[in-house]
């Protein structure tokens, strides 16, 4: 196995202050992960992905870590898309995300588009683990290939566990050398955007969400126990968003 390409691991942490705020005390960017504390109101904090370079690159091994204690609120977000570009030696690209919320604890996961750029090699996996009683607010978006451009190869795997018990776990792979058929009328039906919207709420429990179509390019079905997942393929990322932020706004109601 090849060693080039960076390494890199960014925290944060988030704790409730006890005067109905939330404090960071971990913000550790590291490599093209750089971590910015932006301005926030109430009990939320918010942290900004910011991308100090190009990556990630073929052969690089990234990851970043988020951890929200009892009764504490985080949003993080990113300034920018996220571009999966070819390195030199043409080896593959990893991206590991790790979120853990505590019982009581909130996490909005917001981040903008990773885009598979022609060429690339990327296999991203988002795992979050919650107590019982936690909420989660998870936004996941590729888009394959710039404009006019075929796309590389991306794999994605989510993972979400409640309570110690898999709610959702899925894997999709896209480009060149993936399984027959992601293409097809049966996965992306010629889109080239395509995203997941995972919304953990206490109350689902016990008022379930109902399944449903959101349209022609997108679906929302309730998850085993407190959770719904939102599906939706578009012609780019714009549309792609609005189908998702349509979705988030339903679900928050």
């Amino acid at each position: 196995m090849t060693t080039t390409g960076v390494r890199a691991h960014a925290r944060i942490a988030a704790r409730a202050d006890g005067r109905g705020g939330t404090l960071l005390p971990v913000l550790d960017g590291a490599g093209p992960l750089a971590l910015r504390r932006v301005r926030s109101t109430g009990a939320e904090a918010r942290v900004m992905v910011v991308g100090a370079m190009s990556g990630p690159l073929g052969g690089d091994r990234l990851a970043l870590s988020a951890s929200v204690a009892e009764g504490a609120r985080l949003h993080v977000g990113s300034a920018a898309a996220t571009i999966a570009l070819p390195g030199q030696t043409g080896d593959e690209a990893r991206y590991d995300v790790r979120l853990d919320v505590a019982e009581g604890a909130e996490l909005h996961w917001l981040p903008e588009q990773l885009i598979s750029a022609g060429g690339s090699d990327l296999y991203v996996t988002t795992r979050a683990e919650l107590a019982a009683g936690a909420g989660l607010v998870l936004r996941e978006e590729q888009v394959l290939g710039r404009a006019g451009e075929e796309p590389g190869r991306l794999t994605s795997r989510l993972t979400v566990r409640v309570a110690g018990r898999t709610v959702l776990d899925q894997e999709l792979s896209c480009g060149p050398g993936a399984p027959g058929g992601w293409d097809g009328p049966a996965v992306l039906a010629g889109h080239r955007a395509v995203g997941q919207l995972v919304v953990v709420r206490p109350e689902f429990a016990e008022r379930p969400v109902q399944a449903q179509a959101l349209g022609e390019c997108a679906v929302l079905i309730p998850l085993a126990g407190p959770a719904a997942l939102v599906s939706a393929v578009a012609p780019d990322a714009l549309r792609l968003r609005g189908l998702l932020d349509e979705a988030r706004s339903l679900l928050a109601a």
